[in-house]
């Protein structure tokens, strides 16, 4: 019996000090959601999404099959003008043909879109009643397409609703949007995968975006033969988006250290953190592009490499999708957004472009070098992946070493000697650094504070790599 009394008393104490997040409280069940998580100030759970994948050579054509089983009557296929000639898109139409599906294309897609793209292809989904959306091409097509389904299912919300804070309010996406099948043909952005779509906001000249689980694609169909038809470049642009995707989501801020700790799931972000399921998937990333992305940029006849990278994407992008990015994408924004005359190799655009991978990569050595003392395990285990010898290295010069390993790996793929080689000098670094600080999504997650001459000395040390 007394037992019995102290296992109630002990019971009546632990309810007593329990724990009021939203995961732990009852007054959360049963109040009108407006709990708040008052024990902690970091985040202490992590969730877990991603789009369903099918990967395949020749799976573009069970796309009309699958549109057939969701009973999609008027189907709006987005892609771009570059591509809507080439095999991708001709092999998706073949089949929505042959299966009898209702379709209208929009393709006026813009590779790296701008607000003003977006808008446009977002009028073009709010003319019909389409009840499905099918994005053929790259990032660029797969995220336009995203935030076309999105707005076409909140026809009053101002477009500025949903955008990323500090630039947009931000605001949780409560509603159901129609299915969204994505047919990626570039081997990078991972945005098949993801709930986030980027553009360029022109107000500012810098990138930002929209990131909600909500968007996410429902369905992405990962067919590795697309990938063969990419130009050398764009293989290794589309490439250096991996292995930045991998690099930052593995040496993100851990999910239990980010703030603030969400009063209701539906404000836990995308971008949680570094978390033990990510890891897995950031570091069989980065070990697939440490194998393949040389032979995959510099044949583009080598099958298993392209397809290999195509899967690397994949997972890069499972994994930058629950932990997010950080500094190099953070910063990579304002370079893309600001650019004046640099003209990419291999892109058929007729506007001057430093394509996103470009842009992420060039960085990336000193954004390492940078974040390496915050977990230098980390940084050395990339390190070893690409390709270092790191059985003598002291954890003090493990930035050190993964920058340099970069800079030995960009220069075998003859990436342009930094920021200076694509139109950019120091007298940019002040509207360079202006451009990243609205970019909090991603930077936050860094896992080494930084100030804005923090900004500004990465942004000095990334004008020449080499």
């Amino acid at each position: 019996m007394a037992n019995r009394l102290r296992i109630v008393h002990l019971l009546r104490q632990l309810q007593a000090a329990a724990c009021r997040c939203p995961a732990h409280s009852g007054a959360f069940h049963q109040g009108t959601g407006a709990a708040m998580c008052t024990v902690q100030k970091t985040d202490y759970a992590f969730e877990m999404a991603s789009s369903n994948i099918r990967y395949g050579e020749g799976v573009s054509r069970e796309i009309g099959m699958d549109l057939q089983n969701l009973r999609a009557r008027n189907v709006c296929l987005m892609t771009d003008k570059n591509l809507s000639c080439l095999p991708p898109v001709q092999a998706v139409l073949e089949s929505l043909t042959k299966n009898g599906v209702r379709y209208k294309i929009y393709d006026n897609v813009r590779v790296e879109p701008t607000d003003s793209s977006f808008k446009d292809a977002i009028s073009f989904a709010k003319r019909d009643s389409f009840d499905v959306f099918v994005a053929v091409g790259g990032g660029s097509v797969i995220d336009t397409c995203k935030a076309a389904n999105l707005y076409a299912c909140h026809p009053d919300a101002d477009f500025l609703d949903f955008v990323n804070a500090p630039i947009g309010k931000g605001k949780p996406i409560s509603r159901a949007l129609k299915p969204l099948i994505a047919v990626p043909t570039t081997a990078g952005t991972g945005s098949e995968t993801t709930g986030v779509a980027i553009f360029d906001f022109e107000p500012l000249k810098a990138k930002t975006g929209i990131a909600s689980r909500a968007i996410r694609p429902t369905l992405g169909i990962v067919d590795p033969a697309h990938t063969l038809s990419m130009p050398e470049r764009v293989a290794a642009n589309s490439g250096f988006d991996v292995l930045c995707h991998a690099l930052e989501s593995y040496t993100a801020l851990p999910y239990n250290q980010r703030s603030p700790c969400p009063p209701n799931p539906i404000n836990r972000p995308a971008y949680q953190g570094s978390n033990p399921i990510s890891d897995v998937w950031s570091r069989h990333a980065l070990h697939m592009v440490a194998k393949y992305l040389k032979r995959a940029v510099r044949d583009p006849e080598d099958t298993e490499a392209r397809s290999n990278m195509h899967l690397a994407s994949v997972f890069a992008g499972i994994g930058f999708g629950n932990a997010g990015v950080h500094l190099c994408h953070g910063m990579s924004y304002p370079i893309s957004g600001n650019v004046k005359t640099h003209s990419a190799k291999g892109y058929s655009v007729e506007h001057p472009l430093v394509p996103h991978g470009l842009s992420v990569v060039l960085t990336s050595p000193a954004v390492f070098n940078f974040t390496a003392p915050m977990c230098p395990e980390r940084h050395l285990e990339a390190a070893e992946i690409l390709g270092a010898d790191i059985r003598q290295v002291k954890r003090e010069d493990a930035g050190a070493v993964l920058a340099d390993t970069l800079r030995h790996f960009l220069f075998e793929l003859q990436v342009e000697d930094g920021l200076g080689a694509v139109g950019y000098s120091k007298d940019n670094i002040p509207a360079l650094v202006k451009g990243t600080i609205p970019q909090e999504r991603v930077t936050k997650l860094s896992p080494r504070e930084h100030t804005e001459d923090d900004l500004s000395q990465l942004f000095e040390a990334s004008m020449k790599i080499y």
